[in-house]
């Protein structure tokens, strides 16, 4: 009977040993959840919010939601389990993510956003995005001197239920719409998908084959909207993107797509994880939730110091 009494308290203090143990492995890491990384800018927020958790001294676990909210809020029920000390997101929908971030918070894991808004403020500890307003004004205004302020024109737009999207069309619509003889004959969602955009632009050229420029509310729709142009041989057509990407800057130089914006991905995503760590650390919170990083607009005259959604000196 002792005997046995001895062994169940030994297991219970083993058990008790692990409890104390698995805390101590979660105390330093951190998650960080992004879309798909078959886009190039996602890969590069999440390469870089690594590169900078692993500098700090944390553990980093990458994770990805496919734009499905319903799986980013298994991922962030993932983090908690892990008990990650905070949560870098770039989330899956305005409004879907804010029960899962309000879910997070009530955890005690605070979110640092990047890239996308969340429709709410007070639930994440910081949103850092790109001013996507005043890159898409830059892109616009790039594109208007290209088309030599006149011809048709047709405009891909991104995934609907993000925020970026409008925004960016709202920008692109504030510049273009002051010039009369620039005619819109088409806008279309491609949801941010190259594969999408190619097919779009296959059917879009067939109905209007007169077009002379597409204006893209990311890179990939731009790569699939150019390629389906030279397919087709109209490399003739103006094109320009959104985002700065490795691709879409290969394409410039090569005398494809005429430009992009870039908006700082692997900065941005530096910058969260630095806050993130101070407000482990030091319990401090940024001076503002809601972050704007400028935009800047990449051309052929600056494109080949373009590396990894950032600009080399």
């Amino acid at each position: 009977m002792k005997l046995t009494r001895r062994m169940t308290l030994a297991a219970f203090a083993g058990v008790l040993a692990l409890g104390t143990a698995a805390p101590a492995f979660a105390a330093d890491l951190i998650a960080i959840i992004t879309p798909s990384h078959d886009n190039p800018f996602f890969k590069a927020e999440a390469v870089g919010a690594e590169a900078k958790a692993k500098e700090l001294g944390y553990e980093a676990l990458v994770l990805v939601h496919d734009d499905d909210a319903n799986k980013q809020s298994q991922l962030i029920d993932t983090a908690i389990g892990r008990g990650a000390k905070a949560i870098i997101l770039d989330n899956a929908g305005a409004d879907a993510t804010v029960a899962a971030v309000q879910k997070a918070k009530d955890a005690g894991i605070p979110s640092f956003l990047i890239d996308r808004e969340i429709n709410a403020t007070g639930v994440a500890v910081a949103q850092i995005v790109s001013n996507n307003y005043q890159g898409a004004q830059l892109g616009a205004q790039e594109f208007v001197k290209l088309m030599g302020e006149k011809g048709n024109y047709v405009e891909l737009v991104g995934k609907e239920s993000d925020t970026n999207a409008g925004i960016r069309s709202k920008g692109y619509h504030d510049v273009i719409d002051d010039y009369p003889d620039l005619k819109k004959v088409a806008q279309q969602s491609a949801n941010w998908s190259q594969t999408e955009a190619y097919s779009k632009m296959e059917s879009i050229l067939q109905a209007n084959p007169d077009i002379k420029g597409v204006i893209s509310g990311n890179d990939t729709m731009a790569m699939g909207a150019y390629a389906a142009l030279a397919a087709a041989n109209r490399k003739d057509v103006i094109v320009v993107g959104f985002d700065g990407s490795n691709d879409v800057r290969d394409s410039i130089t090569s005398g494809g797509i005429k430009a992009t914006v870039l908006q700082p991905a692997y900065a941005q995503a530096q910058m969260a994880v630095e806050q993130a760590n101070n407000f482990i650390k030091n319990k401090k919170s940024p001076e503002k939730e809601k972050q704007l990083m400028d935009c800047v607009l990449v051309n052929g005259g600056n494109a080949a110091k373009l590396e990894t959604f950032a600009l080399k000196n």
